[in-house]
């Protein structure tokens, strides 16, 4: 069995959590270890807080008030992807350098984060579209007599 969902949130700063909580609980309720659970919650909630803060103005104008969560568990592995319908990233890189963030900065340490607590991590732009998307996958353990679980 696998477990797929897709939401569409504001971007208000009131989403992260809820978004969090609902990978957190869709992950205990299926059995994943704690320690899995902690570290994807973590880096879904910086992707969203990117999502939040610099997902407005799109690359044509105007702005988006939504952005998109999609988490997909699948017996040995999870897969989360947040996009949004800003600007995206600079066009002709292939992705953003990810650098760790000053010792007394307030941001910008959410994309090094990403890096630290998932196994792959893919960003880019959405193809056609613009936007940011961040995508990450990170291997899944049980615990004994979880329901989903990979025999």
């Amino acid at each position: 069995m696998s477990i797929w969902w897709s939401l569409h949130l504001r971007r208000e700063a009131a989403s992260v959590p809820l978004a969090r909580r609902l990978l957190l609980g869709t992950m205990e309720t299926a059995g994943v270890d704690p320690d899995i659970c902690y570290d994807l919650s973590v880096a879904l909630s910086e992707a969203c807080a990117n999502a939040v803060e610099h997902g407005g103005a799109g690359p044509h104008g105007g702005t988006s008030e939504a952005y998109r969560v999609t988490a997909y568990l699948d017996g040995e592995k999870c897969r989360i992807e947040v996009a949004d319908s800003g600007p995206g990233f600079p066009v002709g890189r292939s992705r953003p350098a990810v650098r760790p963030a000053c010792p007394d900065a307030e941001n910008g340490r959410g994309l090094c984060l990403i890096h630290e607590l998932a196994d792959h991590v893919h960003i880019g732009n959405t193809p056609g579209r613009g936007g940011a998307v961040v995508s990450f996958d990170k291997i899944l353990k049980w615990k004994k007599g979880a329901p989903l679980a990979v025999v």
